[in-house]
């Protein structure tokens, strides 16, 4: 599985930007595919997650202003951020991890991924 994530940049404060990534993945495998992000000096945190039934998750810190989206295919995934703030700057870094199960709720600990893209940056100017 490769993944490469791009769509990161500079944007000011409640401004919006979009992450893709792109993956090679095995058709016949199902995948949690996710975003995390790291800030200098933090942990890896998650921020969203998407199963391959379409069932979407989300870290409380970027409810109602993050959307995560793909299809079934699992060969692009999205992240679209919308009234960004300062705090929202880190990293971002597509990840995925193989499951059992179309629907299976994702794990939100950065450990338990297997696969990860090389991480885009994003910075939000205030």
């Amino acid at each position: 599985v490769q993944l490469q994530a791009s769509g990161g940049g500079l944007v000011q404060a409640g401004g919006s930007l979009r992450l893709s990534c792109a993956a090679s993945v095995n058709t016949g495998t199902s995948y949690i595919m996710a975003w995390f992000r790291q800030a200098p000096g933090k942990e890896r945190e998650f921020v969203a997650a998407i199963n391959r039934s379409g069932s979407t998750y989300q870290a409380d810190s970027v409810k109602g202003r993050f959307t995560i989206s793909g299809d079934t295919s699992q060969s692009r995934v999205y992240l679209q951020m919308n009234s960004l703030k300062p705090e929202d700057t880190a990293v971002y870094y597509c990840a995925a991890r193989p499951t059992a199960s179309w629907r299976t709720v994702p794990s939100r600990d950065y450990r338990d991924f297997r696969y990860w893209g090389q991480g885009t940056q994003v910075t939000v100017s205030s």
